[in-house]
């Protein structure tokens, strides 16, 4: 039954996004996010659905450019230059793989999701289109918080909470982080939505998510859920009623966690004695060494191999992936590859700071505004839950990257088209026009 329900829903959406692609760039990113095939147990769960939706959206576009109906739009930034430059330089590294055939799979992969990403860039150009995006990721990726919330509060935690089998967010410790990077997303669309009712609905599945996102004892994305919740406060508009829920909200959801979580948790202070610590330890200094030995193009992907750890780790016999998007860029593209995975964290963070500090103010871009700060929330969790996990080709990342490039062409777009209009008469006696109306001297 859940087979053919995805197919039916599979093949519904194909007519829509012939006549507007952009509707492909929804429909794949809940395929890739909730992995609805994933959930069922026939002939769906390893059919090619989300490869598919993108051949046919890729098509639809490149008919709508042709025919005039689309036309892809984006303006020159840093963060653009960036990470197309990272995409080109995974390129590189990959003709150069130490590991050849393992290193094109997951190349095929990785570059699957920034063509979709950038296609977003492109495409998913105005309000509408941006809150279809973010809420479709809300719902996807809300839907295993709120099941795994649900879960754990009826176990008592006493069970770790698993993501959907075959997908990026499998383990315990992917599905935390990407429900923490969820969590500031499901906060701005409760700031936007028109209902109290909703909005106190939105705020509970918020609530059991960071109980989900607790019950996954991933360690790292206990201390990403920390670090998000006080950057979540620092970009909140309302810091006392923000603040007020933290504060009422974390000891509930400590005292609700079992004993052995706790213990789990302390050994944040004491790694030296966890083997499993210890062990991502060593799989850092391989990934310092093999970039010391190819300093340029470091081993390409897919390169953390128990027959390469035998070269380059401290401990040849405690193989370990990645478990840093840090250390996994050194390590499969080398320097100058992190160089620019670090130029591109920091480069999404600076323009959304550009998109807030242009769009604050007015009331008709405000919604870009907070969008563009909850979006910095998510990115700075996976920066510190990323930290400790090997999820640096995480699609949801460059899905955030191409909503504050979105939000930044909007923006500009539209103050531009208000600045072409010259000073204006007050809409009302009194009413002195806004600032973002007025002819700039």
């Amino acid at each position: 039954m859940r087979d053919l329900l995805v197919l039916l829903l599979v093949c519904a959406s194909i007519p829509l996004i012939i006549m507007r692609p952009w509707i492909g760039v929804i429909v794949w990113s809940w395929l890739g996010y909730m992995n609805p095939h994933r959930l069922a147990w026939g002939f769906a769960y390893d059919y090619p659905f989300a490869q598919v939706v993108a051949a046919v959206t890729l098509a639809s576009l490149l008919a709508a450019m042709f025919m005039g109906k689309e036309k892809l739009r984006a303006e020159g930034s840093v963060t653009l230059c960036l990470w197309l430059a990272f995409v080109l330089w995974m390129n590189l590294t990959t003709l150069f793989a130490l590991m050849p055939e393992e290193a094109s799979i997951a190349w095929s992969r990785a570059m699957k999701i920034q063509l979709i990403s950038f296609v977003t860039v492109f495409i998913m150009h105005g309000r509408q289109r941006i809150y279809a995006l973010v809420g479709i990721i809300v719902f996807s990726l809300g839907f295993f918080g709120v099941k795994g919330g649900i879960f754990a509060a009826a176990t008592g935690g006493s069970y770790i909470v698993w993501g959907p089998p075959g997908s990026f967010i499998e383990g315990n410790n992917e599905l935390g982080l990407a429900l923490v990077m969820t969590m500031p997303l499901m906060w701005y669309l409760r700031l936007r939505l028109p209902s109290a009712m909703m909005r106190w609905g939105l705020l509970g599945a918020i609530g059991i998510t960071a109980l989900a996102v607790l019950s996954t004892q991933s360690r790292g994305a206990f201390l990403a859920i920390c670090a998000m919740g006080a950057f979540l406060w620092l970009k909140s508009p309302k810091k006392i009623w923000t603040g007020l829920a933290l504060v009422v909200a974390a000891p509930i959801l400590f005292a609700m966690m079992p004993a052995s979580w706790h213990e789990r948790m302390a050994t944040i202070g004491t790694y030296q004695e966890d083997g499993s610590a210890m062990g991502r330890i060593n799989a850092w200094h391989f990934a310092w060494n093999l970039a010391k030995e190819r300093p340029l193009i470091g081993g390409g992907f897919d390169t953390f191999t128990p027959g390469l750890f035998q070269r380059y780790a401290p401990d040849p016999e405690d193989f370990h992936d990645a478990h840093s998007i840090y250390f996994q860029v050194l390590g499969e593209h080398g320097f100058v590859g992190l160089g620019l995975f670090l130029g591109l964290l920091i480069s999404a963070l600076l323009s959304g700071q550009g998109v807030i500090r242009r769009a604050r103010g007015d009331p008709e871009l405000e919604w870009a505004a907070d969008l563009a700060a909850m979006v910095q929330v998510s990115i700075v969790g996976y920066m510190v839950g990323g930290a400790f996990l090997g999820l640096a080709y995480f699609d949801l990342f460059y899905h955030l990257v191409a909503i504050l490039l979105i939000l930044s062409y909007d923006v500009n777009a539209k103050l531009a088209a208000a600045e072409a209009l010259g000073p204006l008469a007050p809409l009302r006696p009194g009413v002195p026009t806004p600032a973002h109306l007025q002819r700039r001297g």
